[in-house]
């Protein structure tokens, strides 16, 4: 049987070598980097002391057939080490990396050359004030490993700089430090012609802790080591995008980089620079997904990575032309997907339907397949636009509602695709609709999974989407929107108070914590209402709405407190519940918001 992959070792010299050259591709450069600046310094520690520092895992692209029959090698990829390597390349070849908030900086790593080795002070530190002004401290080892260093001079000056060392304990404490770029690492080249699931396979018996191969992060391998087809500036296209939308103020730098700036991408873009608007804010996997469901019709995401070598499904072979056609196919999605008016608008869509805050979106996986959908029914001739978003929305919530791409996201994704190809989408929405959506979803299965702790319940959202839709008043409120507690000033509280409940025995926090016991109020409201009994607090309001006063919020008007009750779902006899009636009153509010939420949904 044929070796699935070889093992060998590389020096960090060469490594990084490879990686300035070009010739092993990691995109992750221009990624954020998500390491401590801690770990960097543990890094080049473990390599001074000789410490193994774990293999680095590259795939190889597979040889694709040219137009004249030929073969081209493609470039080596990174799929696992991306973070050591970078690491690398900011404490010795004094590279930039993109922080988690998007911001250019640099990880100095100082050298004490003094420190003995059974001494137990650090030898290395990440660089900080104190270190700048210790003249017995290299501040940033990147400059000895610069092509220019001058060893001599640099032990004369630092020698004089510490006039009580002897040069020769610092020329050895400099070649030792230099010896790391001869330091061997362990790479993993994995065989060209394995499949998708056998790479992904095989990292996952490699990998220490089991973590499953990101098959977005191996598209953008792909996608950068292609300069053929203008992989380099697609993958600054998808990147930027996610780094844009989550911090506008990045547009500057983003402007820096001048051949991006003359692309058709930057021009899609820029508009971006002026949005703030937080419903959707897409990382590259997303916009991957998106744009790969769009054009491709296929939803799982190996498909696109054999798809970018040339893959022929068919015959099993690699051609250059399947290769070229799908960069151009994916470029059409992420330009697509990227569009002001179609992104814009597919956020409008979503946030007339109530969810105006990035707290009610439960799954990036439905979000994304939704403007997939938004997407595809806009392209379709056949398709009236003016009901575009009505069945956005409404497939949007029914696929929120019954988890339909949280398990094997991408299988379900793929057969919807391809079944929505066949049949069309009303066709296929009216059947999906009809099985799923049935009398006892709505009056068993929904009650059922409203029976939750967790507050980040998509049932949960969907009911405060619905009060949202609605323009319903907080508990107890008249003008005080459910929708202005959520995106403002407002905060989620006991209908049974906590520490009332506990206090009569119900001390587990999946019953205290039940959704149904959920109702946003107005936080003044809420300390007036204290620690009190249901039957106590809500009879004073509704004694007081008698005498026309108001003894929580501003509701004077019995009429009125009714109609809040009704549109936060708080059955009536609450207001003669305790702690007792409390299992009954669970029970009934879970029927009600089954009931106001089959009622939104109807009215979508």
């Amino acid at each position: 049987m044929a070796e699935k992959y070889t093992v060998s070792t590389l020096s960090v010299d060469t490594v990084l070598g490879y990686i300035k050259s070009g010739e092993i591709a990691i995109p992750e450069i221009q990624r954020p980097f998500v390491w401590k600046p801690k770990q960097v310094r543990d890094l080049i520690d473990s390599l001074y002391t000789g410490y193994p520092t774990g293999y680095l895992i590259i795939s190889q692209n597979p040889d694709m057939k040219l137009k004249d029959g030929s073969l081209a090698v493609g470039k080596k990829i990174m799929i696992d080490g991306q973070q050591r390597t970078t690491a690398l390349m900011t404490a010795i070849v004094g590279m930039d990396v993109i922080t988690e908030t998007f911001e250019k900086k640099r990880i100095k790593i100082s050298f004490n050359p003094l420190v003995e080795n059974d001494s137990e002070e650090e030898r290395f530190k990440v660089q900080d004030n104190a270190i700048l002004k210790d003249k017995r401290w290299i501040a940033d080892i990147a400059t000895v490993f610069a092509p220019d260093f001058n060893q001599w001079n640099f032990v004369n000056d630092y020698c004089k700089e510490n006039p009580e060392v002897s040069g020769s304990v610092i020329n050895d404490a400099i070649m030792n430090l230099l010896r790391i770029k001869s330091c061997q690492i362990g790479v993993i080249t994995l065989d060209k012609d394995l499949t998708i699931d056998e790479v992904t396979e095989i990292f996952i018996r490699i990998n220490s802790q089991g973590a499953k191969l990101n098959q977005s992060d191996f598209a953008m391998s792909k996608i950068a080591a292609n300069v053929t087809y203008g992989g380099n500036l697609l993958r600054k296209s998808i990147d930027y995008f996610s780094h844009l939308a989550v911090q506008p103020d990045w547009y500057p730098d983003m402007c820096k980089d001048a051949d991006f700036k003359a692309s058709d991408y930057f021009k899609a873009m820029e508009w971006l620079k002026d949005d703030r608007e937080e419903i959707f804010d897409p990382n590259y996997g997303d916009i991957l997904r998106i744009a790969f469901m769009y054009k491709f019709g296929r939803g799982k995401m190996k498909d696109l990575v054999s798809l970018l070598g040339g893959r022929d499904f068919e015959t099993r072979e690699y051609k250059e032309d399947i290769a070229e056609k799908s960069f151009g196919l994916l470029k059409e999605g992420v330009m697509e997907f990227m569009n002001k008016y179609s992104f814009s608008n597919f956020v409008l869509a979503i946030k007339s339907a109530g969810f105006i805050s990035p707290k009610l979106i439960n799954s990036n996986m439905t979000l994304d397949f939704a403007y997939t959908l938004f997407l595809l029914l806009h392209s379709d001739t056949t398709f009236d636009s003016k009901m575009v978003d009505e069945y956005v929305i409404k497939w949007y919530v029914l696929t929120t509602l019954t988890s339909r791409y949280i398990t094997s996201p991408e299988t379900i994704m793929d057969a919807d695709l391809r079944s929505i190809k066949a049949k069309g989408f009303i066709q296929f929405f009216n059947e999906v609709e009809a099985a799923e959506m049935s009398e006892t979803f709505w009056n068993i299965g929904l009650v059922q999974r409203l029976e939750t702790s967790a507050i980040n319940s998509p049932y949960f959202n969907v009911f405060l989407a619905s009060q949202i839709y609605e323009s319903d008043n907080a508990l107890f409120s008249k003008g005080t929107k459910v929708g202005d507690l959520i995106t403002i000033m407002g905060d989620v509280h006991h209908i049974f108070p906590k520490k009332y409940l506990m206090s009569n025995g119900w001390n587990d926090r999946a019953q205290y914590n039940q959704i149904a016991n959920y109702t946003f109020l107005d936080t003044q409201v809420n300390k007036d209402i204290s620690d009190d009994a249901p039957y106590d607090y809500f009879t004073k309001a509704f004694t007081a709405c008698e005498q026309g006063e108001a003894a929580y919020g501003n509701i004077k008007d019995v009429s009125e407190l009714e109609a809040n009750l009704i549109c936060n779902c708080i059955p009536f006899e609450v207001v003669e519940m305790s702690h007792i009636d409390y299992p009954n009153f669970l029970e009934q509010r879970r029927i009600l918001m089954a009931q106001k939420i089959k009622k939104y949904y109807e009215a979508l």
